[in-house]
């Protein structure tokens, strides 16, 4: 008897902790982790056809086309390392891409089988990302709620100066939030409508969000 192959999306705004929880799901879970960032990182070092394809619009300064994530996406599953499913992360990204994995999982039978959505209030969001610090020395990372330095400003390390990156200053962590909602939200709509759809808090220690993770694709397959 062969088994189903599982196929769970995994959804969440910047600084949701969704690559935290990516990883123990991927553990637990026993399925490759795929990541959209990745596959493109791969296939344009590794100057793929289809990252060669991707590079040309690139270069323009255009977005890259839906077939051609998709084409890289659908690609990375028929490996055999995704022969069980996988976890999908970053992808996808619009309703004509969703609909394109529906129709290809469709043609072998198969189909999404969960959409994990990491909730955590856009507040909290901003304090997440507006607390980071990194040692302009050596780069080691601080956070002003999580992961205090000993002295405010001093790397605990080696003394060298902490500095907040434009990425995480408040104006552009609101600007990420806004693109990511305007981009996720139809998304959010079409898998709750399919039925596929679970939120869960996200905004509780990371053990529980785990479990809360956990508990909603239990009936998906074996969690060892």
């Amino acid at each position: 008897m062969t088994t189903k192959p599982t196929y769970i999306i995994l959804l969440g705004p910047p600084a949701s902790g969704k690559g935290t929880q990516a990883t123990k799901l991927r553990e637990a879970l026993d399925l490759p982790h795929v990541a959209s960032g990745d596959l493109f990182r791969y296939n344009l070092k590794n100057e793929t056809a289809l990252g060669l394809k991707a590079k040309q619009y690139m270069d323009r300064g255009e977005l890259v086309p839906d077939d051609v994530t998709i084409a890289m996406v659908l690609d990375r599953l028929a490996q055999p390392d995704c022969a069980g499913g996988a976890l999908l992360d970053g992808f996808p990204r619009t309703i004509a891409q969703a609909e394109a994995l529906d129709a290809a999982l469709a043609r072998q039978g198969l189909n999404i089988d969960r959409v994990l959505n990491i909730l955590v209030p856009d507040e909290e969001l901003i304090a997440r990302i507006t607390g980071r610090r990194l040692c302009r020395t050596c780069g080691e990372p601080y956070h002003m709620m999580f992961k205090k330095p000993k002295v405010s400003g001093i790397c605990d390390l080696d003394g060298g100066e902490l500095y907040q990156r434009a990425d995480d200053t408040e104006e552009t962590a609101r600007n990420r939030l806004e693109v990511y909602w305007k981009q996720t939200s139809p998304l959010i709509a079409y898998y709750r409508e399919a039925g596929a759809l679970v939120d869960v808090d996200g905004n509780q220690p990371i053990a529980a969000v785990t479990q809360a993770l956990m508990a909603a694709v239990s009936d998906l397959k074996t969690i060892e």
